[in-house]
């Protein structure tokens, strides 16, 4: 059938006007990144409760549109939050991948330990010492099961959004149950959860 010049322009038109996908994609992925900034910011400034705006909230397909392959650097509080329930509790109980969440976000909150997600989940990388032991395994840190790193960006959305309930109560420690590491003893159990225990300090002060 002949198209005229004219429905040739028009067709052109509307598909110069469409948005690619993978575009849009990136600006709810780059949206994600500014407020898990301002979200991770309000935790350090006011606390575990810290108030958030209706701007500032996360929406789902906004976190599910950041680092869609699990192969993204770690260097945005997003991708690193996820990152870290999805190596410490993959596999586990969704009640367990919150729990590894909240811990984070109560360092966060924490004046003795640092004030950035990514921070926090890298301390003791220097010393070779790491808090959070997948940093430090020498392993490949990309995610490769899909479903189980999607459930990690919904529970990491949750936890910036302040809408997670803190499983833990207040724990800035935690490991497997079946192990029992030198240093529990020195701190308050709060509660296990799952395959990990939940400890805070006796005093308050971070080590």
């Amino acid at each position: 059938m002949h198209r005229s010049p004219c429905c040739l322009l028009l067709c052109l038109a509307i598909l110069i006007a469409m948005p690619l996908p993978g575009a849009e994609r990136s600006d709810e992925a780059e949206a994600a990144e500014r407020k898990a900034q301002r979200l991770e910011q309000a935790v350090v400034e006011e606390g575990e409760a810290a108030s958030v705006s209706p701007g500032m909230v996360i929406d789902k397909p906004e976190a599910q549109a950041v680092d869609p392959e699990g192969e993204q650097p770690l260097d945005d509080a997003l991708t690193c939050l996820v990152r870290t329930i999805y190596w410490e509790a993959r596999g586990e109980a969704v009640a367990d991948m919150e729990a590894v969440a909240s811990v984070v976000i109560n360092r966060l909150a924490h004046e003795g330990f640092p004030d950035t997600v990514c921070g926090v989940v890298r301390q003791g990388l220097e010393q070779g010492d790491c808090q959070f032991s997948w940093w430090c395994d020498g392993r490949v840190d990309e995610a490769d099961e899909e479903g189980a790193y999607d459930i990690a960006k919904e529970i990491a959305r949750r936890a910036l959004n302040q809408q997670l309930p803190d499983r833990t109560d207040g724990a800035l420690y935690f490991h497997l149950r079946t192990m029992q590491p030198d240093w529990a003893a020195q701190y308050t159990k709060t509660v296990d959860v799952g395959g990990f225990a939940f400890y805070r300090p006796q005093e308050g002060a971070a080590r």
